[in-house]
């Protein structure tokens, strides 16, 4: 079983960047070293011989194996975990080691599964993977309750949400939706990795279960790769993290290590890609050779009041369509970009551009998106660059 480590709250009602750089961590208990230290250790000596023979009890306080547990990692699901006012939290080696384990623990063969049609392109992968097994999905292209609960059916174990969803950033409204499935029985599972909890906590809006891609703004410097699930309910505990023992998609003790370090600036950083971010799609939803713009902090957004609501400030990845909708338009523009480099993947200090099929979901009608993560350089600096892109 996975050990378990009480961390006191030193300040109950601290606010999040106090939790940030001080929630379970304790200098005295590591020689006073302001930072913690990495337990770099596969294994883990048992004090005596009954705590061996009862180390599979519920309340073991012992490490064994890093497969099923560090001192680290706890340290960084702790702090994860009273960041998104969960319970606990489960690290894992990547965003999808944890999103498929999430899922894992939710269906089984038979199980009916409604999921935002915009997902994560991988999360659409998997849940069209698991097919094979016996589980459906049904992709929903609505934002309204109605749309999901028109989805539900008997058989329905679990609701996927992204808010805003991928690519299209559309903003359902999660409040309703996760209460119409907590009625029939269903069990919520959100992505929040566009939102980081600094901006939005969507088990206080009824979902069971968060996952974020620690890759993304929580590591914020692309220099790592972590997934990581929270909630409240101890049963789904138990399945997730035999999910990820059993799996042995278990973060290392460096990357967790990194990832604390990671949130530490995570405050700072989101208030910084907000106000970027937002600078240079108010210019883009006004130049002349820009037909639409995707982000939900405009007030031109289809859900901006949605938005408003749900979330305490925006982050930076949106997407826009240049009025010239052809592969080559797309291309030049890219192409051109001296600041925003071509590559997957955000979250981090740096900007980045991607574009094409990516995005689509329908391979005949596919949307000649143009994705932006907008780091932490100058405004003013990218915006004269995508103008110079735009206007060359």
């Amino acid at each position: 079983m996975k050990p378990r480590v009480c961390f006191d709250d030193p300040v109950p009602e601290a606010g999040f960047e106090t939790l940030c750089t001080h929630f379970a961590e304790d200098p005295r208990a590591y020689a006073g070293a302001a930072v913690p230290p990495i337990w770099q250790s596969s294994t883990f000596v048992y004090p005596d011989a009954a705590a061996f023979e009862n180390r599979l009890s519920d309340d073991t306080p012992y490490f064994e194996y890093t497969r099923g547990g560090n001192p680290t990692t706890s340290m960084l699901e702790a702090k994860l975990a009273r960041l998104e006012g969960g319970t606990w939290g489960e690290c894992f080696a990547s965003g999808m080691g944890a999103i498929g384990a999430a899922i894992n623990a939710c269906v089984h063969s038979g199980a009916h599964v409604v999921a935002v049609r915009h997902c994560y392109g991988p999360t659409r992968w998997y849940l069209e993977h698991i097919r094979r097994f016996g589980v459906e999905t049904s992709f929903v292209g609505g934002c309204t309750p109605a749309d999901f609960a028109a989805a539900m059916r008997p058989e329905t174990k679990l609701l996927y949400l992204e808010s805003p969803t991928s690519g299209y950033f559309e903003v359902p409204e999660i409040e309703p939706i996760a209460a119409a499935a907590r009625e029939r029985g269903i069990t919520t599972i959100f992505d929040n990795s566009w939102a980081t909890p600094y901006f939005q906590n969507p088990l206080a809006l009824g979902c069971d279960l968060v996952v974020h891609s620690g890759s993304k703004y929580l590591g914020g410097h692309g220099d790592l790769v972590a997934g990581v699930v929270v909630g409240h309910d101890q049963q789904l505990r138990q399945r997730i993290w035999r999910e990820a023992h059993l799996g042995g998609a278990t973060l290392d003790p460096f990357a967790a290590w990194l990832l604390i370090r990671g949130l530490r600036t995570l405050a700072v950083r989101m208030r910084w890609h907000h106000e970027n971010a937002l600078a240079i799609a108010r210019m883009l939803a006004e130049h002349p050779r820009v037909t639409r713009v995707h982000y939900p902090g405009l007030e031109s957004h289809p859900q901006h009041e949605t938005a408003h609501r749900q979330l305490r400030g925006y982050s930076s990845l949106f997407s826009f369509e240049l009025k010239e909708q052809t592969r080559a338009a797309m291309h030049r523009f890219l192409d051109r970009l001296k600041l925003f480099h071509q590559a997957v993947s955000w979250g981090g200090h740096d900007s980045l551009a991607i574009g094409g099929t990516l995005f689509s979901v329908d391979a005949d009608n596919p949307a000649w998106l143009i994705r932006l993560h907008v780091g932490l350089e100058s405004a003013d600096d990218l915006i004269a660059d995508i103008r110079r892109a735009l206007e060359a």
